[in-house]
């Protein structure tokens, strides 16, 4: 993360507005409820929260999805938007995914599935997703999600002022769609984004004249002094 003060516009211009976007903490994968923190999700967003004080960040807003991991990482009581919220995991993989024998849990995967296994099974079936646009059968097409979590980012740029700064503690989907269109990289890219999108990585953008900017993608030192913490499920 960037110790650095907010960067201005030029020498004698306002500070620009700066949203840092902030992926939950690790989830219950495989537990009774996926959206319940796991223990490593509570260190996670402990550490998080002292990071982002030991910058000196002060938000003007903070802002999540309304799902319990999205919220118990903020640590204070967020703005809540739903556009904030993660894609429907269980039906994109129900409608684009490999047909698995027996029951799924709510992620929609097998039980006794690892993380990896799980992992390579989405990344086909987002691809199948995206492939498929307004034609999907997922109630939330990829188009929709994209629009949704876009129109989620531009609404909360456009509500800061000069040297205002935001915190979204939000998902790795809508980190990775936001980004991919940012920088203009193909629809697929938001796959392998998505993938290596760490849990409390802190994903920095700003906001100017020209709309928003890419600065930091997916920053998650706060977590490097143990390995065990840098997780992606």
């Amino acid at each position: 993360m960037d110790a650095s003060p907010p960067e201005r516009c030029g020498s004698s211009k306002p500070y620009m507005p700066v949203i840092h976007l902030i992926r939950h903490a690790q989830a219950s994968f495989g537990g009774d409820s996926y959206d319940v923190l796991s223990e490593i999700g509570e260190r996670q967003s402990e550490l998080v929260d002292q990071a982002l004080a030991a910058r000196g960040i002060r938000a003007s807003r903070v802002a999540a999805g309304t799902l319990r991991r999205q919220i118990d990482t903020a640590r204070v009581e967020p703005s809540l938007d739903e556009r904030w919220n993660e894609y429907d995991t269980a039906a994109v993989l129900a409608a684009h995914g490999a047909e698995l024998a027996g029951d799924r849990n709510e992620m929609g995967a097998a039980p006794g599935m690892s993380s990896r296994e799980f992992q390579q099974l989405l990344d086909s079936a987002l691809l199948g997703w995206i492939e498929a646009g307004d034609d999907s059968p997922c109630e939330e097409t990829w188009p929709a999600f994209q629009r949704r979590s876009l129109g989620a980012v531009s609404d909360l740029a456009a509500s800061l002022g000069s040297g205002e700064s935001a915190l979204v503690f939000t998902s790795g989907g809508p980190i990775a769609a936001i980004c991919a269109s940012l920088v203009g990289a193909p629809d697929s890219s938001f796959v392998t984004l998505n993938r290596v999108c760490v849990n409390t990585a802190v994903t920095k953008l700003m906001s100017g004249r020209g709309g928003l900017r890419l600065v930091t993608f997916n920053d998650h030192a706060h977590l490097e002094h143990d390995r065990n913490l840098m997780t992606f499920r």
